[in-house]
C-alpha cells in the first residue's frame, strides 16, 4: 500500500538530512509515537539502539576496496506513517534508475559494488523500527517499541519493549520479546542457523516449529497437537490465540522463558 503524505501527518516531524563528511550520513529527526523508522541497506551492519529523547537519530558510514562511495546515495523519504531512508546504489541499467519507498517498495538493484554503508539508528519511545539489509548483520538492543528485522547473509538479533520479528538466510536470529500480545503469525525463520526466542513468561500462542538437521526445545510446557516429533512440532503454549512460527533447515531451536 502506498501513503501519501498530508501536511498534518507530517506537521510533528522535523528533519535535518545533511552529510557529516564526503563518506558519511547524518540525519536527525522528532518521530511522533506510532510513527515508523525504517532503514534499509544492501551491505553492511545495521544497529539500532533507544534514543535518548524524542529525536531518533540515524548515522552512516561509507566504506569500500574497490567502487567508489560518492556513488552510493543515502535517501530519506518523508511519509504518512514515518521515515524511510535507504541506502540507494547505481542502478545495472541507466533506463532504471533505483529508487527508495517505504514498506520496501523502492527498487534496489545493483552489480560490481563493493561499498558497504554502516547504520547507526537511535530509536525513540512509540516508534517502531524495520531495519533490512542483504549482507551484514542486523541487530536492535534494548528498544523502547516494535522492530522488524531482515537480512539474507547474516546474523539477527533483536530485544525489544515490544514485539519483534527477524528473519534471515544464512545466519542464527536471536529474539527476545518484551510483549507477548501481538497480532496474526509472528515468524522467526532462517535457513543456515539456529533460533532462540525468548518469550514473556505469560503469554500464550498457538506454535508451529519446524527443523531438519536440528532440535527443538522449549522452557514453556506445550500441548502438542497430533504426530509428535522431535524436528517437527504444532502445539499450544498456555490459552493459544495468536500464530508463532519458527522455522530453520540446519540449525536447533529454542524457546525460552523471559521474566
Amino acid at each position: 500500500m502506498r501513503l501519501i503524505p498530508t501536511v498534518s501527518a507530517l506537521s510533528a516531524l522535523v528533519i535535518v538530512a545533511a552529510p557529516a563528511a564526503a563518506q558519511d550520513f547524518k540525519w536527525s529527526g522528532a518521530l511522533a509515537s506510532g510513527k515508523t523508522l525504517e532503514v534499509r541497506g544492501i551491505s553492511g551492519a545495521i544497529h539500532a539502539s533507544p534514543a535518548t529523547g524524542r529525536e531518533a537519530l540515524v548515522t552512516a558510514v561509507k566504506r569500500a576496496r574497490k567502487s567508489d562511495p560518492k556513488d552510493v546515495e543515502i535517501k530519506v523519504v518523508e511519509h504518512a506513517d514515518g521515515v524511510t531512508i535507504c541506502a540507494v546504489y547505481p542502478s545495472r541499467r541507466s533506463s532504471r534508475p533505483n529508487t527508495c519507498a517505504p514498506g520496501g517498495e523502492g527498487r534496489n538493484d545493483t552489480r560490481d559494488n563493493d561499498v558497504e554503508v554502516e547504520f547507526e539508528v537511535r530509536v525513540p519511545v512509540g516508534v517502531t523500527f524495520e531495519g533490512s539489509t542483504v549482507n551484514g548483520d542486523v541487530r536492535a538492543t534494548d528498544l523502547p517499541g516494535d522492530a522488524d528485522l531482515a537480512t539474507v547473509n547474516g546474523d539477527v538479533d533483536v530485544s525489544a519493549a515490544g514485539t519483534a520479528r527477524g528473519t534471515t538466510v544464512n545466519g542464527s536470529v536471536t529474539a527476545r520479546l518484551g510483549r507477548g500480545d501481538w497480532k496474526g503469525n509472528l515468524k522467526f525463520t532462517t535457513v543456515n542457523g539456529g533460533i532462540t526466542v525468548t518469550l514473556p513468561s505469560g503469554t500464550g500462542t498457538e506454535i508451529e516449529a519446524s527443523t531438519v538437521n536440528g532440535s527443538i526445545d522449549s522452557d514453556f510446557p506445550i500441548t502438542v497437537q497430533g504426530r509428535m516429533s522431535p524436528r517437527s512440532m504444532r502445539g499450544r503454549i498456555g490459552d493459544g490465540g495468536r500464530m508463532l512460527n519458527l522455522s530453520t533447515v540446519n540449525g536447533s531451536i529454542r524457546i525460552r522463558k523471559g521474566a
